[in-house]
């Protein structure tokens, strides 16, 4: 056997072999958590995060809402479209039976309000001229007059700048008027195409949820949006019940145009908050363009109506329809308008059923074990 070989110097040109762990040394320590610099860029990356998202929300406000209407609304009509087909008519054709249906309808309230208003309100301007004589043959008014110096208020009011602000009026009024047609026509078709994939959005949401939990989840979910069907229903019902009172009432005083009247005051009242203010505003010009006591009495009688429907109808046909009490309608509805406005009035009631129900459902078994 031969001796083993004593290992080869290395050469003067061979690279140095690494001295470490690793070919470039050893890594050094991680850096801490805790760092000050770490914690203030991770800070500063967050709060510039969030005020991003927070500009985002504000600038798509205005959409935002008009796709929780929409999807509201489609929640409120699947249960006409699911009827529908059980009828036989598959999803399609049943949305677009659905869908005619509204159009039919919002075009029947406009032709029904347009030529009521354009005449009444060139009569309401011809009798202005009498209902001044009339007003100026009071002794009581004329001594508000001379009391307190109406005219020339008047006068003084009547300058350049009033000019200047009432064609910046005019213009606000056009630009109200074009994006609220654009609102209610992005709407309806937002509801179109939310009724049609109705069923897959409402699969994807269960998707979402633990398969342990997934069926108890859809019960629930299937009765909350069975009662925001329910609400629609009983919605639909107080607005019929509001234009056949407003007919009876319009046949009784010999207004004009009483069914077209009836039907924009239905039609109104179902625009939550301010719908039947609007409503009784435009009978109550038809009825001053009459006479001074007929536009009186129809302010008195929808001062009258509104209280009742707001303290007796819409509780009773809310606890029939929703089965919520009299006293959560009313406390709802109120809170739902001073907090969020029309979209709080929208979702008061179905938002209030959905409590009771988790709170019945969750809540109180939840409680009971413990």
């Amino acid at each position: 056997m031969h001796p083993p070989a004593d290992d080869p110097e290395p050469s003067a040109d061979a690279p140095e072999e690494p001295k470490g762990p690793g070919q470039f040394g050893r890594p050094g320590p991680p850096l801490s958590r805790r760092n000050p610099f770490l914690i203030g860029l991770l800070g500063g990356l967050g709060l510039i995060t969030a005020y991003g998202i927070f500009l985002g929300l504000r600038n798509a406000a205005s959409i935002l809402v008009l796709i929780f209407i929409a999807l509201f609304l489609a929640i409120g009509l699947n249960p006409a479209v699911t009827r529908l087909r059980a009828w036989g008519l598959p999803r399609g054709p049943a949305v677009a039976v659905l869908a005619l249906g509204i159009v039919l309808l919002l075009c029947g309230g406009v032709f029904a309000l347009v030529p009521p208003l354009v005449t009444q309100t060139g009569q309401l301007i011809q009798n202005v001229p009498s209902f001044i004589e009339s007003l100026q043959r009071n002794e009581t008014v004329n001594d508000l007059v001379q009391r307190y110096d109406v005219l020339s208020k008047v006068q003084s009011a009547l300058n350049a700048g009033t000019v200047t602000n009432a064609l910046g009026g005019v213009v606000g009024g056009a630009r109200l008027l074009f994006g609220t047609i654009f609102n209610v026509l992005t709407v309806i078709v937002l509801v179109i195409y939310f009724m049609a994939a109705f069923d897959r959005i409402k699969e994807g949401g269960y998707a979402l949820v633990p398969r342990s939990r997934r069926d108890r989840v859809r019960l629930l979910t299937d009765e909350i949006l069975s009662k925001v069907g329910a609400y629609m229903v009983g919605a639909i019902a107080i607005a019929v019940l509001a234009g056949l009172s407003t007919w009876v009432f319009a046949m009784i005083v010999g207004l004009a145009y009483p069914f077209a009247l009836a039907v924009v005051v239905a039609v109104c009242d179902l625009i939550p908050q301010i719908g039947a203010t609007l409503g009784a505003v435009i009978v109550s010009l038809v009825g001053f363009a009459s006479s001074l006591t007929t536009g009186i009495v129809c302010l008195v009688f929808f001062l009258i109506y509104q209280q009742v429907e707001n303290y007796l109808i819409y509780p009773n046909v809310m606890r029939r329809s929703v089965k919520v009490s009299d006293v959560a309608a009313v406390t709802a509805a109120l809170l739902g308008v001073g907090l969020f406005g029309v979209i709080g009035a929208l979702i008061a009631i179905p938002m209030v059923a959905a409590i009771q129900l988790i709170v019945r459902e969750v809540v109180n078994p939840s409680m009971e074990e413990k």
